[in-house]
């Protein structure tokens, strides 16, 4: 049984999947196998859409800096955020951050692994490595840099600097703001409303999206085209075109199939 992170199923087809390793939620290889572990199953057996939290006051501070050594303990530290992450990265469908309080470092990282990051307007965002005189190596140079452009994560990264809710809406870095006290409702909310849409063709755009990002247009081109012919395979595209065609646009109840 998952000490440290518990994954919670909705009937309203939203998986939640909540940090509890108080007081700071620090990313320990343990947490980050846990992490890793839930994310899998998300994958094999996939919720409508997901939700991952932490506490009210820190969503992640990040890694557990207890654990830090040298360049071995360093490389087996990267390994575990490596799997942890990319595996959040590959849940097939609509994943959503919902960020209270403080998300710095490897808890950043992993808010930048969902495809949406809402915050309460308490959070605060960074990448603060650079104090301890290292780098991010969970994701920080790679996801921060496609999400906000290497300026500003240059200006995040080298700086250490952290910023505030309505700072991260206006770069990108957040994707909604809500009053910290309606945080996780909204987000379920949101969560619910992707959950609800035709979910099968959610994990064929998100791997078309994500898997083509850093190739040609025209590279990207052609798995767009692959996946949507392969998406007419399934039961919601069928679904989808008939109830156009029988009632107009935005009537269809899908099944995920």
């Amino acid at each position: 049984m998952a000490q440290f992170v518990h994954l919670d199923r909705g009937d309203d087809g939203v998986a939640v999947m909540r940090l509890d390793r108080p007081p700071a939620n620090a990313l320990s290889t343990a947490v980050l196998d846990e992490i890793a572990s839930s994310a899998r199953e998300l994958t094999a057996d996939p919720a409508g859409a997901v939700v991952v939290t932490g506490g009210d006051r820190i969503f992640a501070a990040g890694a557990d800096i207890s654990e830090f050594g040298g360049p071995e303990e360093a490389a087996k530290i990267a390994a575990h955020f490596r799997e942890a992450f990319d595996a959040v990265a590959a849940i097939p469908r609509m994943t959503i951050a919902a960020v209270a309080g403080y998300a710095l470092g490897g808890g950043c990282e992993l808010a930048l692994a969902c495809d949406m990051r809402v915050a309460a307007d308490t959070a605060t965002f960074g990448q603060p490595e650079v104090l301890l005189g290292i780098i991010p190596g969970a994701g920080g140079t790679q996801r921060l840099t496609r999400l906000i452009g290497p300026a500003r994560a240059k200006d995040l990264i080298l700086s250490g600097r952290q910023v505030k809710a309505q700072e991260a809406l206006a770069i990108g870095l957040a994707d909604r703001v809500f009053a910290a006290q309606v945080l996780q409702q909204e987000a379920r909310a949101l969560a619910a409303a992707f959950a609800t849409g035709a979910v099968a063709a959610h994990a064929l755009a998100k791997r078309a999206i994500d898997a083509t990002f850093d190739s040609s247009s025209s590279d990207g081109l052609d798995v767009e085209r692959d996946l949507f012919v392969q998406v007419f395979e399934t039961e919601d595209a069928k679904t989808g075109v008939q109830s156009f065609l029988d009632k107009g646009p935005g009537k269809a109840t899908f099944k995920g199939r």
